[in-house]
């Protein structure tokens, strides 16, 4: 089976910008199975990764020495959130680092529904920018569980917490955002409520100060309550919700089950820290819908913008 003249000409440039850029390595999505003995001939010398939802494309590879596999969920989603997901695998597995250089090979064109569509696209990714540059949109599946800008400062929150831990040391904890009488009533205090005598603006989370200050109370035993204004409301708490109807992936523990309980048995969305990865799941209506990886940098948060073509400058006036 050989491989048609496009791919040919995709992987040929892919090859030329490892070496010349220099790039770290070759990410290939592939949709249809390809002659991999004329791919390993033409990217001779790059690190490869193969990613595809179908394992049987991939199942041959896997003991090839010098390729990496990456499994991804048999789901139809968009190539963007599946290149996404690809990198974000390989960076947790620590195959890969967040400040590489990849470049992709995936189809970016759309022919017949349903039918495997061939590589057709190139691009040149620098993965510290593509992974922590959110915006947005990244948070559109919350709907209107709280404004953007509250969501946007409790997810800065959670990947803090989650990437430096606090005193050296990591930590995990759980943020609940919104319905918070529902919440106080299926929950009690462990200890006292540290929020408890300051004023709004001494606990609002969209403050980088006050951020700094729930940094140090997440040490705490307990979840921290946060309503759907961004104002800081309770610490320490015990989430009394039940799990009824929960079903999480095995490997998650308490926290995990307690966020999405609450989340389940009220309406607001839970953001649970994992101690031990330092990755953020957030929880709402009992499901996971959305995950986050802590990266070496903060989040760059950026307009969701549509490029257009700029009109050519005028010159400038004659002084």
């Amino acid at each position: 089976m050989s491989l048609p003249s496009q791919s040919v000409a995709l992987l040929q440039a892919a090859r030329d910008l490892v070496k010349s850029l220099p790039a770290d390595a070759v990410l290939l999505l592939t949709e249809t199975s390809l002659d991999w003995d004329e791919v390993g001939r033409m990217l001779s010398g790059c690190k490869l990764f193969v990613a595809a939802e179908n394992p049987a494309l991939t199942k041959p590879l896997r003991d090839h020495a010098d390729w990496t596999v990456i499994e991804l969920d048999a789901e139809p989603l968009p190539i963007q959130e599946r290149m996404n997901s690809a990198l974000l695998k390989a960076v947790t597995d620590n195959v890969l680092q967040p400040g590489a250089h990849i470049v992709a090979l995936y189809n970016g064109i759309a022919t017949l529904e349903g039918a495997p569509e061939p590589v057709d696209s190139l691009s040149v990714i620098h993965l510290g920018e593509h992974l922590e540059r959110m915006t947005a949109q990244d948070l559109r599946v919350l709907g209107d569980a709280a404004p953007i800008d509250v969501l946007r400062a409790v997810v800065d929150l959670a990947t803090e917490i989650g990437r430096e831990g606090r005193e050296g040391q990591p930590i995990g904890t759980i943020l609940v955002v919104g319905d918070t009488r529902k919440v106080l009533s299926l929950s009690h205090f462990q200890n006292f409520n540290p929020f408890r005598g300051y004023s709004r603006a001494e606990r609002d989370v969209r403050k980088r100060d006050v951020r700094e200050q729930i940094k140090e109370i997440a040490k705490l035993d307990g979840a921290i309550l946060i309503g759907r204004d961004g104002i800081a409301e309770a610490a320490c708490l015990h989430l009394g919700a039940r799990g009824d109807g929960v079903s999480l992936r095995k490997g998650f523990g308490s926290r995990h089950m307690a966020a999405a309980g609450i989340s389940k048995q009220t309406s607001a969305v839970a953001f649970a820290v994992s101690q031990s990865s330092g990755s953020v799941r957030v929880f709402q209506n009992g499901d996971e819908v959305l995950h986050i990886e802590p990266l070496a940098r903060p989040h760059v948060w950026q307009p969701f913008k549509l490029e257009t073509q700029e009109p050519d400058a005028p010159p400038p006036a004659a002084e």
